[in-house]
């Protein structure tokens, strides 16, 4: 019985196989067409896009054309093929701007985009595009149920650009060039006020100023500590219960210790 079962299988494979080559052989683009639709609704998104790369232009202005062009988008985007997936969403939303899936492929057209966001330390020009794609979405359909996701997508992108800027700035504390830290991570708090690294920029701040002050010459040495001493009051101001508290109350002690010698 098994025996049987598996030869009935393999013929309805084989029977398939063949009919898939057949449209893919044949001139005529209607049985291209129902063979991608059929590939298409069965989750076989690859072999279905061989099948509408071949009949796409002769589809073009045809009544079938807009559930044509919306599957081809959809099985680029479902084999995660982002640049053109978003590329032919875009297309889609252009071409029919009164199809019931217009937000639909206009949210996953600038949620391609976002696939293509690289990790934070690469170049972010794709994140900046995505995050442009998503918000021209957001202003263009405020009331849409794919605004939330819209929304934490950008969240999401808008953090990954905030990492690699404090990133940046903090690298200056990591070789040593403290005044160029200060600098860089005072750039980066006023420039992104409610950013999730804000507190780990105040800490670097802090230990860039108090590293200045207490490697100065004695003439320059009160004017760095007093400074050090507002980075810490700036830190924690933000959060009394920091998770550098240990470390900033050490050196707001060594602070005040040295400080004490310009009173004398």
């Amino acid at each position: 019985m098994k025996k049987i079962v598996s030869l009935l299988l393999l013929v309805i494979l084989l029977g398939s196989c063949n009919e898939y080559q057949k449209a893919l052989k044949t001139e005529d683009v209607a049985i291209k067409f129902d063979m991608a639709t059929k590939l298409y609704d069965s989750g076989k998104y690859s072999k279905a896009i061989r099948l509408f790369e071949q009949i796409a232009p002769a589809y073009r202005g045809k009544p079938q054309a807009e559930k044509l062009f919306y599957m081809f988008a959809q099985s680029y985007y479902k084999t995660q093929q982002y640049y053109l997936a978003g590329y032919q969403f875009e297309s889609f939303a252009s071409g029919y701007p009164k199809s019931e899936k217009l937000q639909e492929a206009a949210f996953l057209g600038a949620k391609s985009y976002s696939k293509l966001s690289p990790v934070y330390s690469l170049d972010q020009t794709d994140t900046h595009k995505a995050i442009d794609k998503l918000q021209t979405f957001i202003d263009n359909y405020p009331t849409s149920e794919y605004l939330a996701e819209a929304n934490a997508a950008v969240k999401v992108l808008n953090e990954k650009i905030e990492k690699k800027v404090f990133e940046n700035a903090k690298a200056y504390h990591t070789i040593l060039d403290y005044k160029s830290a200060i600098i860089a991570l005072d750039n980066f708090v006023a420039d992104y006020p409610g950013t999730p690294f804000r507190e780990d920029a105040l800490y670097y701040k802090l230990d860039s100023a108090y590293q200045l002050a207490v490697n100065s010459i004695p003439s320059k040495m009160e004017d760095r500590l007093n400074v050090a001493k507002v980075a810490h009051g700036n830190l924690i101001k933000f959060n009394a219960e920091t998770k550098y508290k240990k470390e900033a109350n050490a050196m707001l002690a060594r602070i005040d210790t040295d400080l004490q010698k310009f009173t004398k």
